[in-house]
């Protein structure tokens, strides 16, 4: 009898820890499945994030679907992100006009239509210019981005790439732009001595300005892909300042040996026929490059890549 209770006292025992151990495995699959739908949930509910800006703190949606591009369309283009609507001069950029078929107006470049912009119902807006943040705030989730804030190319996808979550994109864009850009300058280099200057002009009638590296006309190109420089006294004005106003009696002492020429209405001819153009060295020389403002004014990283290659083209096959 006594040996039947403790045989029975013994299962018992053995019952109770196998039902403690599932009951333990129970609770422990429990907390785990608890554990991953709340990290579900987490990663389910994160459609914003929080992005800093000159103004704070901005929340915007981590997969932005409808992105008005006030400025800096060009990068969007280089990570396949079309906007639904950009200003007026920046849809005619002659670069990637055609991929922006479809691409609403919102009003002139610097001075935005919030009734433009309100209609294209938009879920983030890009923009270089602050003064306008306060009016397009009210409209969606609005980034600002200071011209000059982004140096180049590389500043300027990676920024993207990472706030639109196309960093992936970014580096292989940026590794096909390093590749293209090198090639282009060692063409250059064997053609043209490293030492020789360059200038990045604008004719704008009784008046002339001059660029550096950050301001359009083909100062990226010049200046940043293939790392020509101003002349050197006055090399440290321009490129802090970025741009100056030319009278005809300060236009020798900016003339680099090559000058890269934005103008509407003038040929090389045109300036070789000028007392003042006509005496300096490049233009005798035939170092003078003209090219419109629809070419030059552009200065996104597809532009800047483009301005390269023509660029390339003409300083290999000029006489030296």
């Amino acid at each position: 009898m006594q040996q039947n209770h403790n045989r029975l006292w013994k299962v018992g025992i053995v019952v109770s820890l196998f039902l403690l151990i599932v009951l333990f495995l129970s609770a422990c699959g429990k907390t785990n499945t608890d554990k991953t739908t709340k990290s579900s949930d987490v990663k389910a509910d994160k459609t914003t994030k929080t992005i800093s800006t000159v103004n704070g703190e901005i929340e915007i949606p981590t997969q932005p679907k409808r992105i008005v591009a006030e400025e800096y369309l060009g990068s969007l283009i280089a990570l396949d992100v079309i906007p639904v609507g950009a200003p007026e001069l920046t849809l005619k950029n002659y670069y990637f006009k055609d991929k922006l078929k479809g691409v609403s107006d919102t009003g002139v470049y610097g001075k935005p239509s919030a009734e433009n912009i309100l209609a294209m119902n938009p879920d983030l807006i890009i923009t270089g210019n602050n003064e306008s943040y306060k009016i397009l705030s009210k409209i969606a989730p609005t980034i600002v981005v200071p011209y000059g804030d982004l140096k180049n190319a590389h500043e300027e996808l990676t920024y993207f790439g990472k706030l639109l979550n196309k960093e992936d994109e970014a580096k292989d864009w940026l590794e096909t732009y390093d590749e293209q850009i090198a090639d282009a300058k060692a063409k250059v280099d064997a053609a043209i001595k490293v030492d020789k200057s360059f200038s990045i002009m604008e004719d704008a009638g009784k008046v002339t300005y001059v660029y550096g590296d950050n301001f359009g006309r083909g100062g990226q190109a010049i200046y940043q892909a293939f790392g020509r420089k101003p002349p050197k006294s006055i090399a440290e004005k321009i490129m802090k300042k970025q741009w100056a106003e030319l009278s005809e009696e300060m236009i020798p002492e900016y003339a680099g040996d090559y000058i890269i020429m934005t103008s509407n209405g003038r040929t090389v001819e045109d300036f070789k026929k000028n007392p003042i153009w006509g005496s300096l060295e490049a233009v005798k020389n035939d170092h003078l490059y003209i090219w419109p403002e629809e070419r030059s004014w552009y200065y996104d990283p597809i532009a800047t890549l483009a301005q390269v290659e023509e660029l390339t083209t003409w300083l290999t096959n000029l006489k030296q």
